[in-house]
């Protein structure tokens, strides 16, 4: 039975992290982005989000971002400069073409920095891509 249950890979829906300017902070802050470079709306988005090293993890959080349009990006959550050293897991689930997708990104550790970023998909900017 669970050979007859079909989750498909999520195809170009991307978790990103983007360095922008904080004014409570009144600094850059790295902040994570989830892209929808699909031609068609996604919807009952949720996205789990936690990080461990050797001896440590975070608190795993649940995002509920409900419907997200084509062509755009929403922003998902603050990291902080303490769990850059992490390996950071994203879970991506959402609803399209009547089928639940499902996708996992990892940003491994020390893999968000100036010194890597590239442009990004739709968002115009530059940043972090998750594998």
């Amino acid at each position: 039975m669970r050979k007859d249950i079909e989750i498909p890979k999520a195809e170009n829906v991307h978790i990103v992290a983007v360095k922008e300017w904080d004014k409570d902070f009144t600094e850059q802050q790295w902040y994570i982005y989830l892209v929808n470079n699909r031609e068609d709306e996604i919807e009952t988005v949720l996205v789990l989000s936690r990080g461990k090293s050797e001896d440590k993890k975070t608190s795993t959080l649940r995002h509920g971002l409900g419907k997200i349009k084509p062509k755009t990006s929403v922003k998902v959550e603050f990291i902080p400069t303490e769990v850059l050293g992490f390996t950071n897991e994203y879970l991506v689930t959402f609803f399209a073409e009547n089928k639940l997708f499902e996708r996992k990104f990892t940003f491994e550790p020390n893999s968000i920095s100036e010194e890597k970023v590239t442009a990004l998909p739709v968002l115009e900017s530059e940043g972090i891509l998750a594998k």
